[in-house]
């Protein structure tokens, strides 16, 4: 049995790299971590390495999850605005296509003969025509151009197709009926009469 003497004179020792015996410290001691870092010092830095090597490639995970989330978000908010601004204009579609007649009307009430006792009351027929049709311009109505263009069946709803010689065919020759778009979507085609060769 070893005595007290024999334990303290056994200290463990290390082999260097010049083949010398040192001691090694307690702390290093045993077959752990600390053991494995304190007999190889580039270890501990080999580990660093890997450690901020491994966060750098988190980070940049991470930053490039960000940037898709930012990419989505503001397709999300424009097709949102997107769609709110087309729910406004159908919104204000439907209205002006409800509007359409009474502007019909008043363009026929403004179509009757010249007469003494009408004047007064066609100027106020006219006023009222002209404030309609200002408020619904503003709102991006337009008329569909008919008289004397080329029949475009996109526009125009041809009616009655008429023989003769004093138009090329396929040119509008009156118009019955106006025609109006909305935001350059038609509402409503303009009934014409089209011109064909006799």
């Amino acid at each position: 049995m070893a005595s007290n003497k024999d334990k303290e004179n056994s200290k463990p020792f290390v082999a260097t790299s010049g083949g010398k015996l040192v001691d090694r410290p307690e702390s290093a001691a045993g077959d752990g971590p600390a053991a494995a870092r304190a007999l190889d010092p580039q270890a501990d830095s080999g580990s660093a390495t890997e450690e901020v090597q491994k966060l750098l490639a988190e980070k940049q995970a991470l930053m490039d999850t960000l940037v898709r989330r930012q990419a989505d978000f503001e397709n999300y908010r424009k097709r949102v605005e997107k769609e709110r601004q087309q729910d406004r204009r159908r919104g204000v579609e439907l209205l002006v296509e409800g509007i359409l007649p009474i502007l019909d009307a008043f363009d026929r009430a403004l179509e009757a003969r010249d007469d003494p006792q009408y004047a007064e009351y066609r100027k106020g027929f006219e006023l009222i025509r002209k404030q309609l049709w200002d408020l619904l311009a503003k709102q991006g109505v337009e008329r569909i151009e008919a008289l004397d263009k080329q029949f475009d069946p996109n526009l125009h709803h041809a009616i009655e197709s008429v023989e003769t010689t004093e138009h090329e065919e396929g040119t509008v020759i009156a118009e019955l009926q106006p025609g109006y778009t909305f935001h350059d979507r038609v509402l409503r085609p303009a009934m014409v009469r089209v011109a064909k060769d006799s």
